[in-house]
């Protein structure tokens, strides 16, 4: 026992001096661990002689702390407090008056300390996994001041790592794969495990592997975890899986270490080592009337490889190809016989096919173990069925010209019994292709010959599908088609293409084109149409519309003159004579309506038709009780108005008191004209220069003076022609001004004054006529009938009646 302390002493005083921390002042810490070191450090200072152990302990003797560094043992399972270490201070004599206080980090959960002694205690179970050490600073302090008799010293207690955790696989368990047939020591996957113990302390993280599952299949490295196989060529198709149970052991694999293991699956991969092989020969019987394209028979090589590597190729090598065609299926990987052509009893009833399949993906490694293809016979027996009539020409092209006579031959159509019996065959027509029974066949023969009149018009192209039966087994029916195209001949006469809409402006011009038509024919000449317009001998002299044939379908319609009235005709029918090209040629007279119209200047139809606009007749019930009910509203209404006006007595003119000023007062009154001279002075109004006299009011005088001077005689007013342009207005509202003034009719206060003024710096002087009715001259119009259309109205009113636009 006391050999054991003195070899964990000398561990402790090694490993200590090794890593602890010396006091920088003169104090330490004296290590005070374990009695039986202790002891054995006395009995060494004893039996040393001279020795400079004596010295060193001596040296430190000095200081007032001596430390070092504590250790304790993990996951300590004592029921007593675990002994860490004891704290003494030179300062402390033993008397009680120093008191040791601990702090830092567990001090009061963990670690506890005697304040007396200086002993040291780990209270709880500690874990070097979860904290490797602990660091504390102790210090000595006057039990009854609680002051300071030794400066803080720190100390570190360190966790001794103890082998209490088995080394685990974190990334178990594992899946690998290696290929099938690999060579010895292929490397397949590697594992590794982990173990919490300290690495640098002893062996306890030290860890090897060995393979407890999986011989002599694998083998796995004690250093690296590096899985291999250990048998050559292993064969997917024999066995494709292996489990794997790998341990890992610490304390490099001596007795007393712990162990983890983990399951490792390695799967053989498939390469392609095997050939395909038909397992027999085949025979398939099919009937002749077997359809193109169906499915003769299906053979299949069989591999034992997988995926890719058992994916095929098929093909014919004899008495196959043209008629059978093989194709792979790729979701079985059969081969599929596919028939090409239509089979025939009577000219072939077996066929010997060779069938070869090979591997499509085929690996160079393996190729010297034989050839990876196989091929076998596949015998096709056809056997004969009772086949309906089958016609020579499936489709036959007939022409008939239109004007054929009823039972005129157009074709024939030929069918066969192609079984051995060569039973005699009977035609006809299917209706449901010939509703209208234009057609007959002759049921013998196979003749088609015309039924009724045909009209290319209504139906250029018929399409029959003729019927061909066995005498003696009406069920066996074969169908044909015949294509019969009807011919045109020149038996319709050509119209207008569209019904023309045409207008004519009352302001046309002689020469003007009023419509352009164009003719539409239902036949079709091969080598097209041709058209010729004209107008009938009748209507050919005619002095309002002519005819211009414009040699493309189509012509113009051109008027003779112009003055077209509404008032004197509003439509106008123009017959249309149209002849076509055809052999016999016909022709048609077609009437086209002119309606007159009014336009405006651009010629844009305005209205047309009668001047007169009468309502629509025919107003229903409802609307006619509608239309009485607002206008009996509208009476009471206006019955209300006139009583209560009655009953008010209101008067019609305004009172005295009431204030009028800044209110309009409108009167529309209409005036009669220009040639009403006696209820209105309008060329007092209009014209600038009338000398007028001033009145004075001689019912009241302004309250106001007037802003402007005026002048007292009128000899005074200024002439306005002869005035400067940028006074003319003024001076002309000057004296309008002055007028309403002392206008004695005028109304009281302010009032409205309108005023037309023109202005005088017009070219042309005045276009007005108001100012010629101060003249007695005669004036002339004539020259507005050479300005246009613009100008026409006014040439009308104003002219002599003979413009040209009349």
């Amino acid at each position: 026992s006391l050999l054991q302390g003195c070899i964990h002493c000398l561990l402790l005083f090694l490993f200590g001096k090794t890593l602890g921390q010396e006091d920088s002042g003169d104090q330490a810490l004296r290590v005070l661990t374990f009695p039986r070191c202790v002891i054995f450090l006395s009995l060494l200072g004893l039996l040393l002689v001279g020795g400079g152990l004596n010295e060193v302990l001596l040296r430190r003797h000095k200081r007032s702390w001596v430390w070092n560094q504590f250790f304790v043992l993990e996951e300590y399972t004592g029921e007593e407090p675990l002994y860490v270490g004891k704290l003494h201070s030179d300062v402390d004599k033993g008397d009680g008056k120093v008191k040791y206080v601990l702090s830092g980090e567990g001090s009061t959960s963990i670690f506890t300390i005697d304040e007396n002694t200086g002993d040291i205690h780990a209270t709880k179970r500690l874990d070097r996994e979860e904290q490797a050490y602990y660091t504390l600073q102790a210090q000595a302090v006057d039990r009854l001041t609680n002051i300071p008799v030794e400066p803080r010293s720190e100390f570190v207690v360190k966790v001794q790592d103890i082998n209490d955790n088995e080394p685990k696989f974190l990334d178990g368990p594992y899946m690998a794969g290696v290929p099938e047939m690999s060579a010895l020591g292929t490397t397949v996957v590697q594992v590794a495990a982990t173990d919490a113990d300290d690495p640098t302390y002893g062996n306890s993280a030290r860890v090897v592997y060995s393979i407890i599952s999986g011989q002599p299949y694998f083998s796995v490295d004690p250093k690296t975890g590096v899985i291999r196989t250990a048998l050559p060529n292993m064969d997917r198709e024999v066995k494709d899986q292996y489990v794997l149970v790998i341990q890992a052991k610490d304390m490099v694999g001596q007795m007393g270490g712990l162990s983890g293991t983990t399951s490792v699956t390695v799967t053989l991969t498939d390469v392609n080592d095997n050939p395909p092989r038909f397992s027999q020969n085949y025979q398939y019987m099919v009937l002749e009337s077997l359809p193109v394209a169906s499915v003769v028979a299906r053979v299949k090589a069989l591999d034992n490889d997988i995926g890719p590597n058992a994916e095929m190729e098929y093909r014919i090598m004899e008495d196959g190809p043209g008629v059978f065609n093989i194709t792979t299926d790729e979701d079985t990987q059969e081969g599929v016989i596919i028939l090409q052509k239509p089979l025939d009893f009577e000219t072939k009833n077996s066929f010997n096919l060779r069938i070869e399949a090979t591997n499509r993906n085929i690996d160079p490694a393996f190729v010297h173990l034989g050839s990876f293809s196989d091929t076998t016979s596949v015998k096709v027996t056809v056997e004969d069925v009772n086949e309906p009539p089958v016609f020579s020409t499936q489709l036959s092209k007939m022409v008939v010209s239109e004007d054929a006579r009823v039972g005129i031959s157009i074709g024939r159509v030929s069918a066969h019994d192609p079984d051995s019996s060569n039973s005699a065959i009977r035609y006809s027509i299917d209706r449901n292709t010939d509703l209208e029974r234009f057609f007959n066949v002759d049921a013998l023969s196979g003749v088609i010959s015309t039924a009724k009149p045909l009209d290319r018009e209504v139906n250029s192209v018929h399409n029959l599908t003729i019927l061909a039966m066995e005498s003696h087994d009406p069920t066996q029916v074969g169908k044909g088609f015949a294509v019969i195209t009807v011919l045109d001949i020149n038996d319709n006469p050509p119209v207008f293409a569209i019904e023309y809409e045409t207008l004519l402006c009352e302001n046309a011009a002689p020469g003007q084109v009023i419509q352009t038509i164009s003719a539409v024919d239902k036949d079709e000449p091969p080598s097209g149409h041709r058209f010729y317009f004209a107008l009938p001998p009748s209507v050919a002299g005619n002095s309002n519309f002519t005819l211009r044939d414009n040699k493309d379908n189509t012509a113009s319609i051109v008027t003779k003159r112009g003055g077209f009235r509404r008032r004197e005709q509003v439509l106008y029918r123009l017959p249309v004579l149209i002849v076509d090209s055809g052999s016999p040629a016909l022709s048609s007279t077609n009437t086209l309506s002119v309606s007159v119209c009014d336009c405006d200047s651009d010629g844009v139809a305005q209205s047309c038709g009668a001047v007169a606009y009468t309502l629509p007749a025919g107003l229903s019930t409802g609307a006619l009780v509608a239309i009485l009910g607002c206008i009996i509203t509208l009476l009471v209404m206006v019955l209300l108005i006139v009583s209560m006006r009655r009953r008010k007595k209101e008067p019609l003119i305004l009172e005295e008191e009431r204030d009028v000023r800044e209110n309009i007062v409108r009167y529309d009154d209409e005036g009669g004209g220009e040639e009403d001279t006696e209820a209105f002075d309008m060329v007092a109004l209009r014209n600038l220069n009338v000398i007028r006299d001033p009145k004075v009011r001689r019912d009241v005088t302004p309250d106001t003076p007037t802003f402007f001077p005026y002048p007292r005689s009128s000899s005074s007013l200024p002439v306005y022609k002869t005035l400067p342009a940028n006074v003319v207005f003024r001076e002309f509202i000057w004296d309008r001004l002055k007028d309403a003034d002392v206008d004695p009719s005028a109304p009281p206060y302010d009032s409205l004054q309108t005023y037309a003024f023109e202005g005088n710096g017009s070219v042309a002087e005045s276009l007005s006529s108001l100012e010629s009715l101060s003249t007695d001259s005669e004036q002339n119009y004539d020259y507005l009938s050479n300005w246009g259309p613009r100008f026409k109205k006014l040439a009308d009113l104003y002219g002599d009646g003979k413009s040209v636009f009349s």
